[in-house]
C-alpha cells in the first residue's frame, strides 16, 4: 500500500488532502502534502489551519483496525538497563494500557492542560505513558535521560510540571530516587510516579497498569474547538540565553512525521525500528508519529549494539546519524528498506558516510534542537547534500545576519501556550511565522543549497545534548577558579566535553553532588596513566 493510500485513512482535517493540487509534490508515487502552493509563502503561524486529527485519534484508528496485530516490542536487552523482561504488545493490549495511565493521571486530580514530566529510557513505557497523558488530556513534558536535578529543576519549574514519571533505575542511577529529589525542589510537583519493581516509598507503582484486568477504556475528549491544535508536548531548548521550552501542538507534531514517512516512503503496516530517544521533537516526530501513521510495529532498540539490531528485522530504521557508519552492514542486513538518519547536530551532516547500501533508501533529517527539521533523501551513493530552499513541507531561508530560518506547518505556532510557561527566554516567533535556528550557514554557489557552518553560537552539542558553554564555565569557577571546560571535536559525538582544574576529583564531586549532567561530570575524569609495556 502506498504512502498516499494509507494515509488517507486519518481522520478528516486539513493536515492531509484527498485530492491533488498546487500544494502537493511528487516523488516516484509518494505525495507529500505542503503546508502552502509550490511557489508561494507558507501559511503563517496566525494563519494555520484548524481541524484535524490528535495522535490519540491515530492511535485509536490503528487500534480499531489491527487489534490483534503486534504493535509495541521492547529492546532485546531491555534487563540490562532497567526492570523487567522485554515486553511485547498487541495494539489492543497497548490501547488497555494507555487507558490504564489515562484513568491514572485522571484520578489525581489533574486539571486539564496540565504539564506531566516523563524520564524514561526507551522502552515501551516511555511510548505508552506519553499516549496515556495525552488521552488524559494533559500536556506532555519528555526529558532527556542524563538530566539530573540541575537541569530538570528549572526546566520543570519553567513549564509549572505537576507530576513526573519515571522508573525505579536505568543502569546504575536509581532514578526513582532522581525523581523525587527533583519533586522536592520543584514546587509544582505534586505527584511522583514510576515504573519498576519495588519502587521506593513515596512513590505511585505504575506496573500494575500492565494488569489485564483493568476498567474501561475512558471515551475521546471533547476539548471543543480546534482539538488538534492544543498543545500535546513541550520539549526543552538549549540556547546561548539559558534553556527554552518549546511546545508543540498534536498538528504540528503530526506534520512532521507526515514529512519523514513520506519521504521515507513509509507503507501501511511497516515495521519500525526505533533506536532514538523519544525526549524531543525530532525523537518523536521521526518515531512514534511514523509508527501511528502506519500502524504497524514499533521495535524499540539501542543504538550501539549493531548485532542485536541485525537480528531484528525492519522495514524502516531511525537511527542517530552519527552512528550510521558503524551500524551500516547490520542495518542493511536486516532487509531495511529505508533508513532514518536523525542529525541531531546538523553542522555534522555533511560529514556523513556515503551509503552505497543495497536496495535501501538513506533519508537524513538534520534536527535544528527543538525548532524544526527537514527531511532530504540521499541520492543513489551519494553524501548528504545541503538544504534546498523548499522542503519538509517547510520553507528555509538565510536571515540578514546569517542563520537558518523555518516556516511550515511544524513549525510552532506560539511561543507556549497559555498559563504553561513562566519567565524568559522564550522562543521568539517572527510576525511572518519565521523561526530563526540561530545556526550559521551559507548558499553553496554550485548547487544554490543552504550549508550549515556550525552550531549557534556559544553552544556544543555532545552525543545529541547541548549544552552553553557559559552555563558551563559558570558551573565551574565556584568551585575551582582555575577550572574550565573545553569542547574538543569528536567525529561520533560531535564534540567531547574535557575539564581541568586545580583538583579535578574535587570539582567532579562537587559537580556530582549539585545534580549535574554526568556528561559534564565526566568532563573531569582522571586522565589514564599510561605506561610502558
Amino acid at each position: 500500500m502506498t504512502w498516499r493510500s494509507f494515509s488517507e485513512r486519518l481522520p478528516a482535517g486539513n493536515l492531509v488532502a484527498p485530492t491533488e493540487g498546487p500544494n502537493e509534490t511528487k516523488r516516484e508515487g509518494v505525495t507529500v502534502i505542503l503546508s502552502g502552493p509550490t511557489g508561494a509563502p507558507s501559511q503563517s503561524a496566525a494563519a494555520q489551519p484548524s481541524g484535524g486529527p490528535t495522535l490519540d485519534d491515530l492511535f485509536r484508528r490503528a487500534v480499531a483496525a489491527r487489534p490483534d496485530a503486534p504493535a509495541l516490542l521492547d529492546p532485546p536487552d531491555r534487563e540490562g538497563f532497567t526492570d523487567g523482561a522485554p515486553r511485547r504488545l498487541t495494539w489492543a493490549e497497548a490501547d488497555r494500557v494507555v487507558s490504564a495511565i489515562a484513568n491514572l493521571l485522571k484520578s489525581l486530580g489533574l486539571p486539564s492542560g496540565a504539564v506531566v514530566a516523563l524520564q524514561l529510557p526507551n522502552v515501551v513505557e516511555a511510548v505508552l505513558t506519553l499516549l496515556g497523558v495525552l488521552r488524559a488530556g494533559l500536556v506532555a513534558a519528555p526529558v532527556p535521560l542524563l538530566w539530573r536535578q540541575a537541569e530538570m529543576c528549572p526546566a520543570l519549574g519553567r513549564v509549572g510540571a505537576r507530576a513526573l514519571v519515571a522508573c525505579r533505575r536505568v543502569g546504575a542511577v536509581a532514578h526513582g530516587e532522581l525523581a523525587m529529589h527533583v519533586a522536592a525542589e520543584t514546587f509544582a510537583i505534586r505527584f511522583v510516579c514510576a515504573f519498576g519493581r519495588a519502587v521506593p516509598d513515596g512513590l505511585i507503582p505504575l506496573d500494575e497498569v500492565f494488569d489485564s484486568a483493568l476498567p474501561a477504556p475512558p471515551p475521546p475528549l471533547d476539548r471543543g474547538g480546534d482539538a488538534a491544535g492544543h498543545a500535546a508536548v513541550v520539549t526543552f531548548d538549549v540556547t546561548a540565553d539559558g534553556l527554552v521550552p518549546v511546545a508543540r501542538s498534536h498538528r504540528e507534531l503530526i506534520a512532521a512525521g507526515v514529512a519523514i514517512a513520506g519521504e521515507a516512503r513509509i507503507a501501511a503496516d511497516a515495521t519500525v525500528l526505533g533506536a532514538l530517544m523519544t525526549a524531543s521533537f525530532a525523537g518523536i516526530a521521526s518515531t512514534i508519529v511514523p509508527w501511528l501513521l502506519c500502524g504497524g510495529i514499533l521495535r524499540l532498540h539501542q543504538p550501539f549494539d549493531p548485532g542485536a539490531m541485525a537480528a531484528q528485522r525492519c522495514d524502516v530504521a531511525v537511527l542517530p546519524g552519527p552512528v550510521l557508519p558503524g551500524v551500516a552492514d547490520a542495518v542493511g542486513s536486516s532487509a531495511a528498506k529505508a533508513i532514518v538518519a536523525v542529525w541531531r547536530a546538523p553542522e555534522r551532516m555533511a560529514a556523513g558516510l556515503t551509503w552505497r547500501g543495497r536496495d535501501t533508501r538513506v533519508i537524513d533529517v538534520p534536527a535544528f534542537g527543538e525548532i524544526g527539521l527537514v527531511a532530504l533523501a540521499r541520492g543513489d551513493g551519494a553524501m548528504p547534500a545541503g538544504l534546498p530552499a523548499e522542503a519538509s513541507g517547510i520553507e528555509l531561508v538565510r536571515t540578514a545576519s546569517g542563520t537558518l530560518a523555518m516556516r511550515g506547518a511544524m513549525l510552532p505556532a506560539h511561543p507556549l501556550p497559555p498559563g504553561v510557561a513562566r519567565g524568559d527566554p522564550r522562543l521568539k516567533i517572527g510576525d511572518d511565522g519565521f523561526v530563526d535556528t540561530l545556526y550559521p550557514c551559507h548558499v553553496d554557489r554550485a548547487t544554490q543549497r543552504l550549508v550549515i557552518d556550525g552550531p549557534p553560537a556559544g553552544i556544543v552539542s555532545v552525543g545529541g545534548y547541548r549544552f552553553a558553554l557559559r552555563d558551563l564555565q559558570d558551573l565551574v569557577a565556584p568551585i575551582d577558579a582555575d577550572g574550565s571546560v573545553a569542547a574538543l571535536p569528536d567525529m561520533l559525538a560531535g564534540h567531547r566535553l574535557a575539564g581541568v582544574g586545580s583538583d579535578r576529583a574535587l570539582i567532579r564531586d562537587k559537580l556530582a553532588d549539585q545534580g549535574t549532567n554526568p556528561l559534564v561530570v565526566g568532563a573531569f575524569r582522571d586522565k589514564r596513566r599510561v605506561t610502558a609495556a
